[in-house]
Order: structure tokens, then C-alpha cells, then sequence
């Protein structure tokens, strides 16, 4: 597998770079998870591997957070979230 050269400076500059590489596939990103251990994820945003998104009434609409990133956790089938600028290493899957 080939290593991916890490894009952006900024939390925002990650968070969009990496947002573009996700919607276009299955990728291993590898993190450095809040309590210091490294994980390896396999995840996508690309929206034919997405669930189904429901829409539930009254909820409160949350404000976008760029230094953090959800996706879909292929493994696991749920939805994860990382700190964009604590990735280290991505691998497209």
C-alpha cells in the first residue's frame, strides 16, 4: 500500500483535504487517539458506502468543529471520530 503525503497546515486545511480524500474511497488513517495510542482505522465518507441518514425532528443542530473529523469506521459499521491534526500516516484501502 502507498503512503499518502499529509495536506494542511491548519485544522481547517486538514479537515477540507482530508474530507475531499475520504468522499472518494476506503482509507486506513492512522491516529494518534486524545489518550496517546496510536490507532489504525479503516473509514470513508464516500456516500455510496454511507448509511442511510435519517432525519429526526427538533434536533439541535450542531455547530461544525473543523479540528475534528467523523467518519464511517468501515470495520466496525458505526460512525468515529478523530482530531484532524493528529493523524500520521494515511493509506488508500
Amino acid at each position: 500500500m502507498e503512503q499518502i503525503t499529509l495536506q494542511g497546515s491548519s485544522a481547517d486545511e486538514r479537515n477540507s483535504w482530508l474530507k475531499q480524500l475520504l468522499s472518494n474511497g476506503v482509507y486506513e488513517i492512522t491516529f494518534t487517539k486524545v489518550n496517546g495510542e496510536t490507532r489504525v482505522m479503516p473509514c470513508t465518507l464516500d456516500a455510496v458506502r454511507l448509511p442511510p441518514v435519517t432525519v429526526k425532528e427538533n434536533k439541535n443542530i450542531k455547530e461544525r468543529k473543523t479540528d475534528t473529523m467523523s467518519v464511517w469506521c468501515v470495520d466496525k459499521n458505526e460512525w468515529r471520530s478523530f482530531k484532524v491534526m493528529n493523524v500520521t500516516e494515511i493509506k488508500p484501502i
